[in-house]
């Protein structure tokens, strides 16, 4: 996939280090993660913001496979959000963590904590993927959307590794009987 072109700053840019950024009239830009918190940073008078670059860092799951893990940090007025996800291509896929704080927080604190997050998820597996079934009775992930089926079905993204509803649903008949619960929280929750 080919980088894109910042329309402020004109920097080809990876698709995951882009924004599209809104304006009053209903118009779009492509923006830099940089421009966007550039503009940020001047719309809110937030003028000591600190646009920092952090390095993708390899961390080992519980499995001993690797993880990639890239980083975006974004200004949204007085809150910052740091984003910490793996690539497949381009594009976030895989694991995804997110870290709220302040504006004026330490980003490499964030980062520390964000770095925890992940490394707890890492040592845990929810699903037995060769046995095709959910191990210990607790299924923790995300909700995608499946571009691949008809209609509108979510896809759930487990352990790192997309799951159909379908297989999930395959995974769960193990269970019939049982009771669940079923909470959803932000991404920067931990569950």
């Amino acid at each position: 996939m080919a980088h894109e072109r910042c329309e402020q700053c004109g920097n080809p840019t990876p698709p995951w280090d882009t924004i599209h950024c809104g304006s009053g009239d209903g118009s779009y830009e492509l923006l830099c993660t940089s421009c966007f918190n550039a503009r940020i940073a001047e719309s809110t008078g937030f003028t000591d913001f600190e646009n920092v670059r952090l390095d993708a860092i390899r961390m080992i799951d519980c499995d001993g496979e690797a993880h990639q893990f890239h980083f975006q940090l974004r200004l949204l007025g007085d809150r910052i959000a740091l984003d910490g996800f793996e690539l497949r291509g381009e594009l976030p896929a895989g694991y995804r963590f997110q870290q709220i704080g302040e504006a004026d927080d330490d980003v490499f604190v964030l980062l520390g904590r964000l770095v925890e997050k992940i490394r707890r998820a890492l040592s845990v597996r929810h699903i037995d993927f060769h046995e095709r079934r959910i191990i210990d009775s607790t299924v923790r992930g995300r909700i995608e959307w499946d571009e691949s089926q008809p209609g509108h079905l979510p896809l759930v993204v487990v352990d790192g590794k997309e799951v159909s509803w379908d297989d999930l649903g395959q995974m769960l008949m193990s269970m019939e009987g049982w009771h669940f619960r079923l909470e959803i929280a932000d991404p920067s929750e931990e569950l």
